[in-house]
């Protein structure tokens, strides 16, 4: 597996989400302007793109988000080698703190992986969400 990092959208972006956010789970707003602040990564498997995250850095503070996996890939720890790889892109860039606005259902994979909730729950792109946090070592 190999990434390359982008600081703006590309159509290997374009397509990751559009089959995961839009077609799969019904967002209509995938795009938005953090996508200019972005640093975006994304993963291939033999030159196909499979995956892709985004972060950006506001008052000191790296939020993480937008981490989509095409559906053949799911079920492979790949979500777990992405977050691995943010983190450390993050932590080189001096990042200490990484906070996540996470879908519900996937809240526990965070806690797996060293995520701590900061907030309620809230109703956000169709579906519920928590702010979660980790600091960095």
């Amino acid at each position: 597996m190999h990434y390359k990092k982008f600081n703006a959208i590309n159509d290997d972006i374009v397509s990751i989400r559009e089959s995961v956010f839009v077609k799969e789970q019904g967002f209509q707003n995938e795009f938005d302007d953090t996508d200019k602040v972005c640093t975006h990564i994304v993963f291939d498997d033999q030159a196909e793109p499979v995956a892709v995250c985004r972060y950006f850095k506001e008052n000191g503070i790296y939020h993480l988000g937008r981490v989509a996996i095409i559906k053949e890939y799911r079920g492979k720890h790949l979500g777990n080698y992405i977050l691995q790889t943010a983190e450390n892109e993050i932590r080189q860039e001096g990042g200490t703190c990484i906070v996540v606005s996470a879908q519900l259902r996937v809240k526990d994979f965070y806690t797996k992986n060293g995520y701590k909730e900061s907030g309620e729950i809230y109703f956000d792109e169709y579906c519920e969400h928590i702010n979660m946090m980790k600091l960095l070592t």
